[in-house]
């Protein structure tokens, strides 16, 4: 899973902003942890709006979603 996380993050760096969208989702549905940081660097410095918004989302997601394991491991 590490090579498909890597493989999307690079396509972070794409000039076409629907690759870079499609890239973040994949991310998300991958709820890889190391993700986290470059979305964050994704939301701050993306030139499209909408790019920003969906890295805070998936972001946002992969975290909570991290979060929720981590409390049901220690119940």
């Amino acid at each position: 899973m590490k090579k498909l996380v890597e493989y999307h993050i690079s396509r972070l760096k794409d000039k076409n902003p629907a690759i870079r969208l499609v890239a973040i989702q994949e991310l998300e549905l991958l709820a890889d942890m190391e993700s986290l940081e470059v979305l964050q660097d994704v939301f701050n410095n993306d030139p499209d709006e909408e790019v920003r918004r969906v890295a805070q989302q998936a972001g946002r997601t992969i975290f909570l979603k991290h979060r929720a394991n981590t409390e049901s491991e220690s119940s």
